[in-house]
């Protein structure tokens, strides 16, 4: 008998169960994937806790990388042995395997291995639309990414820099400054004792920077739009802290004509070619060199609660992976 983690009621990390679980066989367009690895994201904390509201019961879990067991009627494109990765999809990747659409499944290149596979697809794929689609990053381009010691912007730090930018961050500690400047960071504001705005104007000659990748939301947010230079854009993808509070929009335009959006992974990859088309960019990135991922943490599937509670504890550092 597998298992599976599940929740029926939001909380804290104490609500995830540890449930048995066997997969029917693989439906219609379906494959099923024995998971090899599992990846732990903020985005299922945000399930979890009920910020982002999902019927209940439910799996939690968006990324895993694993062999393909069986596939359903009508797949094409996929065999049982095939490795594949994938984020997204319905939830439920903290499982030891289980069924999802057979279209939502990437092959893993054979350089890759699951580990790496399951730390790279959500982090990575969001790195991937934030540099080359929500604001196409530019050789000469200044940014400031937060929360620089995490997944993505571990990701953000070494993409950028290959792509020609000067890359500043924020971090909590001086350890994590240091991992931030191990993987491209150029300056790295340890915002516990800099206010990052004014730090950000000194790095710039008081110019501020063309973008501001911010997952960190109610905490960090009039500040990050106090970094940006005139007509520059203001991409908040997270709520670390909480939920933005409502405001003005004039408040745009008297801090410089500024740009803001909000996006979403599952927007920019919701058609088959769109994800794939992301998936091999991340995968070139990841295999030529130009992009070395961090597993900071494992720990069994079993114990994802305590995952969870280093997770929001900021005791993480770059990706984080489950064993099942």
């Amino acid at each position: 008998m597998s298992h599976q983690i599940r929740f029926s009621r939001t909380g804290g990390p104490e609500v995830l169960e540890w449930c048995e679980s066997e997969p029917l066989p693989p439906g219609e367009g379906e494959a099923r994937v024995r998971h090899h690895a599992v990846g732990l994201n903020y985005i299922d904390v945000y399930h979890r806790s009920g910020l982002y509201p999902v019927p209940l019961p439910s799996g939690l879990g968006l990324e895993a990388a694993g062999e393909v067991e069986a596939v359903g009627p009508g797949v094409t494109g996929l065999k049982p042995g095939d490795r594949v990765a994938y984020a997204g999809g319905p939830l439920g990747a903290y499982a030891e395997v289980r069924n999802l659409p057979a279209d939502r499944l990437v092959i893993l290149p054979d350089a890759l291995s699951y580990e790496q596979g399951a730390a790279m697809m959500l982090h990575g794929l969001t790195a991937q639309y934030l540099l080359r689609r929500t604001y196409p990053v530019q050789s000469g381009d200044t940014i400031l990414i937060h929360a620089t010691a995490g997944g993505v912007g571990l990701i953000v730090c070494q993409w950028a820099k290959a792509l020609g930018a000067t890359v500043i961050g924020t971090v909590g500690s001086d350890d994590k400054a240091a991992l931030a400047r191990a993987h491209g960071c150029d300056h790295a504001i340890v915002y516990t004792r800099e206010k990052v705005s004014e730090r950000v104007r000194a790095l710039t000659g008081g110019q501020g920077v063309q973008v501001v990748y911010d997952s960190i939301g109610r905490d960090t947010f009039m500040d990050s739009l106090a970094c940006l230079a005139p007509l520059g854009m203001m991409v908040s993808f997270g709520n670390a802290s909480g939920p933005v509070d409502a405001f003005d929009p004039g408040v745009l335009a008297r801090m410089g004509s500024l740009f803001l959006t909000r996006p979403s992974l599952f927007h920019y990859a919701a058609r088959r070619e769109q994800l794939v088309a992301m998936a091999d960019e991340l995968f070139a990135v990841v295999t030529s060199g130009q992009v070395r991922l961090s597993i900071g943490q494992r720990y069994a599937l079993q114990d994802v609660a305590a995952a969870h509670r280093d997770l929001e504890a900021r005791r993480t550092t770059g990706s984080t992976i489950l064993i099942p």
